[in-house]
């Protein structure tokens, strides 16, 4: 996964053979651009009609708290993601003990256990009534101590084990990049091996671990389930009680307005930590000869990384099967599969929406590589950084208003009373899916076109065929990979997305995720285990495509 939304340049010389007459290609991407921007404008708006007393309540009673526990989670997360992340992906990347191989891979499976779900599978093993601390208190007497699972310590660990990898994942990638020379020419100004790593090894990487440490906190401050499940407050957790609660979307605007301040804060400390440095994947890997590591340091590299797996993706998995088993029999009926037709049902079509939308962008893109058509194409895939209860409220404001503009028109010209048709439909979940992850899309669609020849291209465009017809014919088909790649992505990503589809779903239109968030609020773990086992299952199609992605060649 790309850290950041850098785009690249197509061969030079492609608008030039292109047809020039790109003006409806370059409309369509603006308008794209202008659906994804929609949400933002509105949320902005919400500032004009004033909430004073009920700010002034929240300002009273809970809004300090607010802010504070999301800076006191950010920094939390952001320190120990950056820790792990870093130092497991030097250990895999650098040294040899055993189990290394497996380890190399394993560490990115937690990857495809969402927060949430691990955060009700932490509770329910180490609760109070928990089998762990039953287990202790059997073996050490009832008064043996452990620390308490619910507690702000406990969504932090939760947290920082569920988005480590994306930061292991990109210093990897940039500790494999550079071998051991970087390391040795420390070593050969006088340097230990510590002083070396810190002062040349590590900043080298810092521009990818800025990029992975950027990803966790986006995810951080969008998550809505696992905080609520810990009942620890968030502006996320108040964006839902502001709407649902005090029936109140303008509020909810302006408190998601106040969380996208939280989402550029982190995006220009992660700006500003790279520096003026640029962090590209590279594939290829310097093929120096691991650092062999023996007894105690062996132990403790191998007891490390065995315990993060275990604790991060092994044992949640197990305890998720047990109790999905224990309760099969009861819970796979009709409305069960009910559930798992309407999640399967928004992925694909979100997926495909999606897909299309990252086509005809890149698409464009190589038709017209202008300044206008790069900010077009930025704008558009700005979504992956707003959290979907922030998208959800600028949708739903939005719906809201045009179904008022579409009323109104109806009963002044035609006489006739038109209810709400875009509010609360799958319309509206769709929109803010595409919005979410087109830049997910986009990036496997956009590095297959630079994969193809630009003379391919250029012949059939001699031979007389369309921007369409070579679209159509000859760009398809050699994207295959990436457009599948794309939608398996979305699909996914869409099947775990609960705040957007929490807030914005049709009523009574339940789906995997919001039926874990409905069974996890009643504490009922063993029946939130069958969906999540299957969201686990469904989230690792795209660890496998990753790690294949980066293994090292």
């Amino acid at each position: 996964m790309s850290s950041t939304s850098a785009m690249a340049t197509p061969s030079p010389g492609i608008g030039e053979w292109l047809d020039v007459n790109v003006g409806l290609w370059r409309l369509a991407s603006f308008m794209v651009a202008a659906i994804v921007a929609a949400p933002l404008l509105v949320l902005a708006s919400a500032w004009l009609v004033p909430s004073s007393e009920l700010w002034a309540h929240l300002a009273d009673t809970v809004l300090l708290g607010l802010i504070r526990n999301t800076l006191v989670l950010t920094i939390s997360v952001g320190l120990g993601v950056t820790v792990i992340g870093t130092g497991l992906a030097w250990l895999t990347a650098m040294c040899e003990f055993p189990g290394r191989r497996v380890f190399d891979w394993a560490l990115m499976l937690p990857l495809a256990v969402p927060a949430y779900v691990l955060a009700f599978v932490m509770i329910g093993l180490l609760d109070f009534s928990g089998p762990v601390q039953s287990w202790l208190r059997g073996v050490f007497g009832k008064d043996v101590w452990f620390p308490p699972i619910r507690s702000e310590g406990g969504v932090i660990l939760v947290m920082v084990l569920a988005f480590y990898p994306y930061v292991y994942m990109l210093a990897r990638a940039a500790f494999l990049s550079q071998g051991r020379s970087m390391l040795e020419t420390g070593r050969l100004f006088g340097l230990s091996p510590a002083r070396s790593f810190m002062r040349v090894t590590l900043p080298m990487a810092r521009p990818a671990i800025a990029a992975g440490v950027a990803l966790a906190l986006m995810e951080t401050l969008a998550d809505f389930g696992a905080v609520s499940v810990f009942n620890y407050d968030t502006f996320t957790t108040a964006i839902y009680k502001a709407w649902f609660g005090f029936f109140n979307l303008n509020v909810a605007a302006q408190l998601a307005t106040v969380l996208l301040l939280f989402v550029a804060v982190a995006l220009y400390a992660e700006r500003r930590l790279r520096g003026d440095a640029r962090y590209h994947v590279s594939l290829k890997v310097a093929r120096d000869v691991p650092y062999q590591l023996r007894g105690g340091k062996a132990v403790m590299a191998f007891s490390v990384s065995a315990l993060v797996v275990g604790v991060a993706f092994v044992i949640p998995l197990i305890q998720l099967a047990l109790w999905g088993l224990s309760v099969a029999a009861e819970e796979i009926d009709a409305r069960y599969l009910r559930f798992l037709g309407n999640t399967l049902a928004l992925g694909a079509l979100a997926a495909l929406v999606t897909t299309i939308a990252a086509l005809l962008l890149s698409y464009t893109y190589r038709l017209r590589p202008d300044r206008i058509t790069q900010g077009a194409v930025r704008t558009a895939t700005l979504g992956y950084a707003l959290p979907g209860s922030v998208l959800a409220v600028g949708v739903m404001i939005s719906f809201v208003w045009l179904d008022a503009r579409i009323a109104s028109i109806s009963l002044h010209m035609l006489d006739v009373t038109v209810g709400p048709l875009l509010t609360g439909t799958v319309v509206a979940l769709i929109l803010a899916y595409a919005v979410r992850f087109l830049a997910v899309a986009y990036g496997p669609v956009d590095s297959a076109f630079e994969r193809i020849r630009p003379s391919v291209l250029q012949v059939a465009r001699c031979l007389g065929a369309g921007n369409m017809a070579i679209l159509r014919r000859i760009s398809i088909p050699m994207l295959r990979t990436g457009l599948v790649s794309a939608l398996l992505l979305v699909f996914v990503e869409v099947m775990k997305e609960m705040p957007a589809t929490l807030l914005l779903r049709p009523f009574g239109w339940t789906t995997l995720a919001t039926r874990i968030f409905e069974l996890t609020s009643e504490g009922e773990w063993e029946r939130a285990a069958l969906p999540a086992v299957t969201l686990v299952l469904a989230g690792l199609i795209p660890v496998v495509l990753l790690v294949r992605r980066t293994a090292p060649r």
